[in-house]
């Protein structure tokens, strides 16, 4: 059976959101014929993206409302703005209109809003973008968000994180639709991982400082960013500032949502990847970051990141590609 994809997009839309399922949809039936991919807009007008290119509609998102197929996901790409959704509820109402017809619905990137607005993520777990993560869950206190999950699917909703990240739904659904193989073969035409290692935390750029202007903790916060190898221990810390341990834990709770040691890990896992990214060693990254061994970067890495100091840092140390040695030599991005 054919099963019936519908992308629905707007005027703001990210264009890699609409894209990267395409891409996906289409490549899985070039042989097979799969899916019939479709891309819906209100009342089927041409709508701009987020880039400026043009996209020109295959049926207007009313029409896919009224058809009876009986096999259909329904993927909601997200808007640049976010402020896109506020402006326009109509959008909203269109999206748990065309969600009412299809058996799954998934969401790209900021497409989670729309998809909670419309009451879609009720009570289930969810990602988005990582910038956006903690929004969400501000907005949306009965959705459960993951900030780090590449993609979360509960029941017959899936959601996504920032842009490329649709990719890696859309393949899941190939793989449930079609088996592990015809993602595969999917995902080696594109050149991407079927399954990426890590999650999105790899991606995002945590800030080197909590804002914050408190006397006590603003110095230490500070002192912690400036030289994160120093002793930063929790007695240190409170020694510094003149307050007790005790005081001091309650504070930066107050502050920063974290306990001090915590925080310190934190500042010094962020060193840590500064490093990596500049060139330096793993050994000589766990040493200045002040985590001070290669196993307990390591495991750092992996309760933070989901990720090896080495992977990470073959992924975001250089843009420059990396020449296999010797003639058989062959990267498995499955």
């Amino acid at each position: 059976m054919q099963r019936q994809v519908i992308v629905f997009a707007f005027d703001g839309v990210r264009l890699m959101d609409v894209a990267a399922p395409l891409e996906v949809f289409a490549t899985a039936s070039r042989d097979t014929g799969a899916y019939a991919v479709r891309v819906c807009t209100p009342g089927g007008r041409d709508v701009i993206t987020s880039t400026g290119l043009r996209i020109v509609a295959d049926l207007s998102a009313e029409q896919a409302e009224r058809e009876q197929w009986p096999e259909v996901t329904l993927i909601v790409p997200g808007p640049a703005d976010l402020e896109t959704l506020r402006k326009e509820p109509a959008l909203v109402d269109q999206v748990a209109r065309l969600a009412a017809g299809a058996q799954r619905v998934a969401a790209v990137c900021t497409g989670a809003f729309a998809l909670a607005a419309a009451g879609l993520l009720r009570g289930r777990r969810a990602t988005t973008h990582w910038e956006h993560a903690a929004e969400l869950a501000r907005r949306h206190p009965d959705v459960q968000v993951t900030p780090d999950a590449i993609y979360v699917q509960d029941g017959k909703v899936l959601t996504s994180a920032g842009v490329t990240a649709g990719i890696d739904v859309c393949l899941a659904m190939v793989e449930q639709d079609h088996g592990p193989e015809a993602a595969r073969r999917v995902a080696r035409d594109l050149v991407v991982f079927l399954q990426r290692p890590g999650g999105q935390s790899q991606f995002s750029a945590a800030s080197r400082t909590t804002v914050t202007a408190h006397p006590v903790v603003r110095p230490l916060l500070d002192a912690i960013a400036a030289d994160p190898a120093s002793d930063h221990s929790p007695q240190a810390l409170a020694g510094q500032a003149g307050v007790s341990a005790r005081h001091l834990s309650r504070l930066f709770r107050e502050e920063t949502g974290s306990t001090p040691a915590a925080y310190v890990e934190t500042m010094r896992l962020e060193a840590a990847r500064m490093l990596l990214e500049r060139g330096e060693s793993v050994t000589s990254a766990a040493r200045r970051s002040g985590l001070g061994s290669d196993e307990t970067l390591r495991r750092t890495f992996a309760r933070h990141l989901g990720t090896t100091p080495s992977a990470y840092a073959a992924r975001f140390r250089s843009t420059r590609p990396v020449v296999p040695r010797g003639p058989t030599a062959i990267v498995d991005l499955t």
